[in-house]
């Protein structure tokens, strides 16, 4: 799918709030009402767009998270199939580097993450698992900041939240009739749970789509404190996701970028930081997963 300007303007609005209503899109990106209801549609039939909810891991629970380095004996694909099967499993990608497969690991605190972590190394193909413990995100355009504003949550408003992480367009008629609500009471407990930081509503855009098809995670080892090496890598433009974390590094995160050649120029200026002793990088080849309407065995 190739996107022209109108589409990008489009996508960058959806990225921000993906429950825009086609009459408020249209005057934003310059287009009639009917014109962008079929650029949106196109877009998210083409599969490289999906809008969806992502819910702030706390009201699921998921307060703990690992990045997981693994070497796999034999093929790799059925390994990486078999932990995306895995409820815990947010992320994983088929890579080039020391190791086959990335992943990301969440779960309801530390000895959840360390049974996930072990069904991991107990997957038959699976010879090396090495996690880095996440410790806080410092970058995430997916991460809800804060906690949420919102009382207890009751049935129906998690029965709205499973419906919105399918489908974040979905009408409010049409989402009234799953729930058992009026439209009115529909729109009502739904803004709430938006404005009060429960859930945001938002496009996850193939980054090919965008330009940046090269992706590239690196894991950094530092000589003294973190914060400031952090905040001045979280500050380019090319470095889409950062998270503190323990193990073998303590920067793990991902480069977005439109080439290998301007992969290796950001690689280069983080080796030249102050601060950092070394930086371990391999290339995402494949993303096999990609979903964060996670729920975990007995939620």
């Amino acid at each position: 799918m190739d996107l022209d300007r109108t589409d990008l303007a489009v996508v960058r609005e959806l990225q921000t709030d993906g429950r825009l209503t086609y009459e408020t899109l249209a005057q934003r990106v310059g287009l009639s009402r009917p014109a962008t209801r079929a650029r949106v549609q196109r877009l998210l039939a083409g599969g490289g767009v999906r809008v969806v909810a992502v819910v702030h891991p706390a009201v699921r629970e998921l307060t703990t998270s690992a990045h997981l380095s693994i070497g796999v004996s034999g093929p790799a694909e059925p390994v990486a199939r078999a932990i995306a099967a895995m409820p815990q499993a947010p992320y994983v990608t088929l890579t080039a580097g020391s190791r086959a497969i990335m992943a990301e690991l969440r779960a309801k605190g530390l000895a959840e993450l360390d049974r996930a972590i072990e069904s991991v190394r107990s997957l038959h193909g699976v010879d090396a698992v090495d996690p880095l413990i996440s410790l806080q995100q410092l970058k995430d355009p997916y991460l809800l900041a804060g906690r949420p504003d919102v009382p207890e949550l009751d049935a129906t408003d998690r029965l709205i939240l499973d419906e919105l992480e399918r489908d974040g367009r979905l009408p409010f008629a049409e989402l009234a009739e799953r729930v058992g609500l009026s439209p009115g009471a529909a729109r009502a407990r739904t803004l709430r749970l938006l404005d009060g930081g429960v859930a945001k509503v938002l496009a996850l855009v193939r980054p090919d789509l965008l330009g940046l098809g090269v992706l590239c995670g690196f894991a950094v080892r530092l000589e003294g404190e973190r914060d400031t090496v952090a905040r001045h890598i979280g500050g380019w433009d090319r470095v889409s996701l950062l998270s503190a974390c323990m193990g073998r590094a303590e920067l793990v995160g991902t480069i977005s970028a439109e080439s290998l050649t301007a992969v290796r120029k950001t690689l280069e200026e983080m080796r030249a930081c102050a601060g950092v002793r070394a930086v371990e990088s391999w290339v995402h080849l494949e993303l096999v997963k990609e979903r964060y309407d996670l729920t975990t065995p007995g939620s």
